[in-house]
């Protein structure tokens, strides 16, 4: 099993949620978070002034799923949360020892 972490832009969620749940991925949890890559954050003007913003919004997605389905959710989070612009943000790909549903003490796949 794999546990992919995405960072994307916080409008691209609905599009890459929907996305997921019709190829059959269940699970997703989503967390905002704030930090900055390459962009190195950005600045907003507000009422005549200049505000440098650091940490920029954004979105954590995680899910677990079978190795047979990785690339399947790598190419929908990519089909769905790119802009070509800078700060589209990245994906991460760990491995997953084990998996327990704690309702039903199911373990690996069975749990997801």
């Amino acid at each position: 099993m794999k546990k992919i972490e995405a960072i994307i832009r916080p409008h691209k969620l609905d599009d890459v949620h929907n996305a997921l749940q019709e190829s059959g991925f269940n699970g997703l949890t989503v967390t905002e978070i704030r930090g900055y890559g390459r962009q190195k954050g950005h600045k907003e003007i507000y009422r005549g002034s200049e505000y440098n913003i650091e940490f920029v919004p954004k979105l954590k997605l995680e899910l677990v799923c079978d190795d047979e389905k990785l690339e399947s959710a790598i190419s929908i989070l990519i089909k769905y949360s790119k802009t070509g612009q800078v700060g589209d943000g990245k994906i991460f790909v760990l491995n997953v020892e084990d998996t327990i549903r704690i309702r039903t003490e199911e373990s690996g796949s069975t749990a997801l």
